[in-house]
């Protein structure tokens, strides 16, 4: 096979071996995301196997002797002559150059969203584990320990003392 045909083969045949369908998998939280996945999965692998299937292979050469015999030489000779005048146009691709650069732009702020997200991420987890901390040793916790892991509440209310004031 030759043409456009078997560039969209290939390039479904590598798209699917690219795709991380297990990593998209245990991203998945709820079980409606879970069977819409699974139904995603399932209509990609049809659509590439028919790809693989119907286009990839080349037709079958017609046998003009054998129709020849049947039908007429003069008959088959002027569809042989039309079937072999008839030229497929070669697919030009004018819309990948138009959405190259937008897509090279949106990944490259994918990128700088994801590492703005693992930076957040990682500082909710810090804090989830201080007030969990926290949460454990409040009952026993002297005023003076809480203090220390937050000076600025200290000083919040030593400046309210000082100043004689009592939220009131």
């Amino acid at each position: 096979m030759s043409g456009p045909g078997k560039k969209v083969v290939d390039v479904a045949f590598k798209a699917s071996k690219n795709i991380d369908w297990e990593g998209m998998a245990k991203l998945l939280v709820s079980d409606e995301a879970r069977k819409e996945f699974a139904t995603l999965r399932r209509t990609f692998d049809e659509v590439n196997s028919t790809l693989q299937t119907k286009f990839s292979q080349e037709p079958e050469p017609i046998d003009w002797e054998y129709y020849r015999k049947g039908i007429g030489s003069r008959l088959v000779d002027m569809y042989k002559e039309a079937y072999e005048s008839v030229e497929i146009p070669k697919f030009v691709d004018t819309v990948t150059p138009q959405y190259k650069p937008k897509f090279d732009a949106l990944l490259v702020e994918l990128k700088e969203a994801e590492e703005k997200s693992l930076k957040e991420s990682e500082r909710l987890e810090k804090e989830i584990a201080e007030v969990q901390e926290l949460k454990q040793k409040i009952s026993t916790m002297t005023a003076d320990e809480y203090f220390e892991k937050h000076p600025e509440l200290k000083k919040k209310f030593d400046d309210e003392i000082r100043n004689d004031y009592w939220g009131y």
